[in-house]
């Protein structure tokens, strides 16, 4: 599968989860996790499925998940940076 690069997306995901309360996994400032020895991701089962990455985003894809997310073109440039072009 390939990796979650929306990492802030985390925050969501422990809420909803718990899994600090489930697991002892905790979430750093940056969103790392403690331990680092942990791993997370998306995982989807099916005998043909793929691999599959999206690709890169332009300034005004950008622009756009920066306002439908209500957040700054700085903040969203810095989580989506590895997905800019």
């Amino acid at each position: 599968m390939p990796p979650a690069r929306i990492t802030w997306k985390k925050k969501t995901i422990w809420r909803i989860l718990d899994v600090e309360k489930n697991t002892g996994i905790a979430l750093t400032e940056s969103l790392a996790m403690q331990p680092a020895s942990s791993v997370s991701g998306y995982y989807f089962a099916h005998p043909e499925s793929k691999y599959f990455g999206l690709g890169k985003i332009l300034e005004d894809q950008l622009e756009d998940y920066a306002d439908r997310k209500g957040i700054s073109i700085d903040k969203a440039r810095r989580w989506l940076s590895p997905n800019l072009f």
